[in-house]
């Protein structure tokens, strides 16, 4: 299966469990990792039959500005669905990092990556 991928992804947004998590907000990253059969597009170089990265990048970046959760794993849900739904990959993968966990200890990272097919959604 063909993959398109976009890595590292940086928004700010306002997801988190403590209420300043939801009220100071913090930086988070995104990889997404799309799968779907792009022959089509190779063999006609014909834009309309692959998935276009540059909508894909700023529809996450909307969804994760424009939305609060408690966990970044239904943020990566709702991404998940968004892009299968609205560019109908048949799989994603879908990581979010959190840099800056409300975490007291020495740590580069905590992330949450979910993979979903369009079964999923059905």
């Amino acid at each position: 299966m063909d993959k398109i991928i976009i890595k590292g992804i940086e928004v700010f947004g306002f997801h988190g469990a403590l209420k300043e998590e939801n009220s100071l907000g913090q930086r988070f990253t995104i990889d997404i990792e799309m799968k779907k059969n792009i022959r089509k597009a190779c063999e006609e170089d014909n834009l309309e039959e692959t998935v276009h990265y540059g909508y894909v990048h700023d529809d996450v970046v909307q969804l994760t500005k424009n939305n609060k959760f408690k966990l970044i794993e239904k943020l990566a849900e709702e991404i998940s669905k968004m892009v299968i739904k609205k560019y109908g990959v048949e799989e994603i993968t879908v990581k979010i990092i959190k840099p800056n966990a409300p975490i007291n200890g020495i740590f580069k990272y905590v992330a949450v990556e979910i993979t979903r097919t369009s079964d999923d959604y059905e």
